[in-house]
């Protein structure tokens, strides 16, 4: 039963492709390096972070933030080395400038235009004047609807 339950919490817990021999003896160091690969694409997986995937190239960059830190490079410092490298696509979260800033800015403004387009078409509506229809008219459509 005690197996069964550390099985089961085994399979429950995140699995992180973090090794024993890349994690730093300095706990302060470790939580930005876990921070930073947290928001880097694994370049061969692509929908995983570096922190999750086991692509020898997740190890590599794992192992390049890490040196860039105990190097005593910022956070920002480690990412542009890593962009520099790899380009923008590593990033989750592509910066928000040059041409990224096309698709940063596409979604409000499409939304803003397709609710000017909305309020547009409502004020041009123009509601129809009720007509009153002739006695004839109506026993024409009494008669229709009687079949």
């Amino acid at each position: 039963m005690k197996r069964l339950v550390v099985m089961l919490a085994l399979l429950a817990s995140p699995a992180l492709a973090v090794q024993p021999d890349e994690i730093l003896p300095d706990p302060a160091l470790e939580a930005r390096a876990r921070e930073i690969s947290r928001d880097i694409r694994c370049p061969v997986c692509q929908g995983e972070s570096i922190d999750d995937s086991v692509a020898p190239i997740s190890r590599d960059l794992r192992i390049i933030i890490r040196e860039r830190l105990v190097a005593g490079d910022s956070d920002a410092e480690v990412v542009d080395y890593i962009v520099a490298r790899y380009g923008e696509f590593v990033l989750f979260n592509p910066r928000p400038e040059g041409s990224n800033l096309i698709l940063w800015l596409a979604g409000p403004a499409l939304l803003l235009a397709g609710l000017g387009i909305a309020v547009a078409t409502q004020r041009r509506q123009v509601a129809t004047p009720e007509v009153e229809l002739s006695d004839s008219d109506e026993a024409r459509l009494r008669e229709i609807l009687k079949g």
